[in-house]
């Protein structure tokens, strides 16, 4: 992996630094620009909400700081390192090891139980089946759902689902959290109940990023960005109470 050598940015309080970002999707001569030279700074332990239209450029934004898509051009710098500059091998390890992944949709395997499919991302790293069923179920039991180890997806609600989710994304004690809509496909209540759950997490230390239209759940966030045409169209800061 090549680290950044500037010593002000390996020292520096931003764990994402995004740089001049652009992604230009093209469909034969047509090129279609999902995002057009964001340039943004996300310090360490924030909870951080991007908000704007659908085709605002949310998602890809949030792809490419997950390190599952690459920019048509610009940098995106996490703790200190430039993640272009690594190899596919070194960029699954680095965002295995360094990133936690919720989405809308649960992604869950619906034949493993819930402690089955928490352990997953924990398969690749040579971790102890033992030592995996540990660890899952201390992450079921802080998303309140111990005693749902043996359930399937099917046999649980919707919001219980997305717990099991945040529980996957915790597995591997990741720094950054990118959340993409969680609650898009919950009710109100399960949806503040998620909220609540990153919120803290969040107060534990892990730096999050939500994606979302919901108006409603961006009171936990210390800083809203609000994009458009792939744009930032504004940044507000925000104070938040315990």
């Amino acid at each position: 992996m090549q680290i950044v050598q500037s010593i002000e940015e390996k020292k520096s309080e931003w764990i994402i630094i995004a740089i001049d970002l652009w992604k230009i999707y093209k469909s034969g001569k047509i090129e279609y620009p999902a995002l057009r030279g964001i340039n943004m700074k996300i310090r360490r332990g924030e909870f951080i909400a991007i908000v704007g239209p659908s085709g605002s450029g949310k998602s890809t934004l949030l792809n490419l700081f997950g390190a599952l898509d690459r920019p048509t051009k610009g940098k995106v710098i996490i703790d200190g390192i430039d993640i272009s500059t690594l190899k596919s091998n070194e960029l699954a390890e680095f965002r295995n090891k360094k990133i936690g992944f919720i989405f809308q949709t649960f992604n869950l395997i619906p034949y493993m139980s819930a402690l089955d499919n928490i352990e997953v991302p924990m398969i690749a790293s040579g971790i102890s089946p033992k030592e995996r069923k540990i660890r899952a179920k201390e992450l079921l039991e802080l998303v309140g759902l111990k005693g749902f180890e043996r359930n399937r997806p099917s046999e649980l609600s919707g919001g219980q689902q997305q717990r099991v989710a945040i529980a996957r994304a915790l597995i591997n004690n990741p720094q950054i959290i990118l959340a993409d809509e969680p609650t898009g496909n919950l009710d109100s209540k399960s949806a503040n109940e998620i909220i609540e759950i990153l919120h803290n997490l969040n107060k534990r230390g892990v730096t999050i990023i939500l994606v979302t239209h919901n108006l409603n759940l961006i009171k936990y966030c210390n800083r809203v960005f609000w994009m458009k045409d792939g744009l930032i169209e504004k940044e507000v800061e925000q104070n938040v109470k315990d």
